[in-house]
C-alpha cells in the first residue's frame, strides 16, 4: 500500500484520477459524450444533416422565385409566343423558320448533357 501511495504522489494527475469526484466526473464525461443517444458525435452528424437541408432550402427558394418570374412571364401572349417559338419550334401557318446551329453551340451542347449524366 505504501508502494502504490508514493508512485502516486510522484505523480500528481495520477493523485487526482484516483479522486472519486473525478471518476465520477470523467466516466459522465465519457457517457455524454460518445455513448449517449444525444452524444457529441450524433450531434456533429445531425448538424451536417441541417447545414444539407438548409442549403437544400436556399436552392429551393431560389428555383420558386425564377419559375414564378416565368409564370408572370407566361402570362403575357407575346411571351408565350416567343417560349413556344423558342423551346417547341413552334410557327404560324404562312411561315418557314430556318435553324442556324453554330460548331460551337453544338459543342457547348454536347458538353453539358455528357456532364449532366
Amino acid at each position: 500500500m505504501k508502494k502504490i501511495k508514493a508512485f502516486l504522489n510522484q505523480f500528481w494527475f495520477l493523485k487526482a484520477l484516483v479522486n472519486r469526484y473525478v471518476l465520477v466526473l470523467l466516466f459522465f464525461v465519457i457517457w455524454m459524450a460518445f455513448l449517449d443517444n444525444y452524444s457529441y458525435l450524433e450531434h456533429r452528424v445531425l448538424d451536417k444533416e441541417i447545414d444539407l437541408l438548409e442549403e437544400n432550402i436556399n436552392y429551393y427558394k431560389k428555383e420558386i422565385k425564377e419559375d414564378s418570374i416565368r409564370i408572370k412571364k407566361l402570362k403575357n401572349e407575346d411571351h408565350v409566343e416567343k417560349y413556344a417559338r423558342e423551346k417547341y419550334y413552334m410557327k404560324r401557318e404562312n411561315e418557314d423558320i430556318y435553324i442556324i446551329e453554330f460548331e460551337d453551340q453544338k459543342k457547348a451542347e454536347t458538353e453539358k448533357k455528357t456532364s449532366n449524366n
